[in-house]
């Protein structure tokens, strides 16, 4: 029996930690819990050092074509800009860059499709640390 991810009344339960990392040292994670009756899963992102609220926050909801992602700017020297994204298969998504310009990244196969950002899937890291 499979249960609709969409109407079901989610259960979520605290599944794993994605660390982000510079030099072995965490700057970040991303919390993901997965709800106990459908599997779904939700992320949370936690910033060390960043005092505001993240643009997503509780367990927000991820279209059914999407997969949870970390976007990361390779254009600030020394310190990555990284963010919790939504991913999906193909087509683009917006990206605060330096000087806090929004800009489009193609994103081909889940992945961003430039030479100044890279990312990676969420589920492919649970449980994790990921060097940037």
């Amino acid at each position: 029996m499979t249960i609709d991810t969409e109407t079901c009344k989610h259960q979520p339960v605290y599944f794993g930690v994605v660390n982000i990392n510079i030099d072995e040292r965490t700057i970040g994670s991303v919390d993901v819990w997965r709800c106990g009756v459908c599997k779904k899963r939700f992320c949370e992102e936690k910033q060390l050092g960043i005092e505001e609220l993240a643009d997503l926050v509780g367990m927000p909801k991820i279209d059914p074509d999407a997969k949870w992602g970390v976007t990361v700017c390779k254009l600030q020297q020394g310190k990555y800009k990284w963010k919790l994204v939504k991913l999906k298969e193909n087509g683009e998504i917006k990206h605060e860059c330096l000087d806090e310009k929004i800009i489009p990244l193609p994103v081909k196969d889940y992945k961003v499709e430039d030479e100044k950002h890279w990312s990676f899937l969420i589920d492919d890291n649970v449980n994790k640390a990921v060097e940037i």
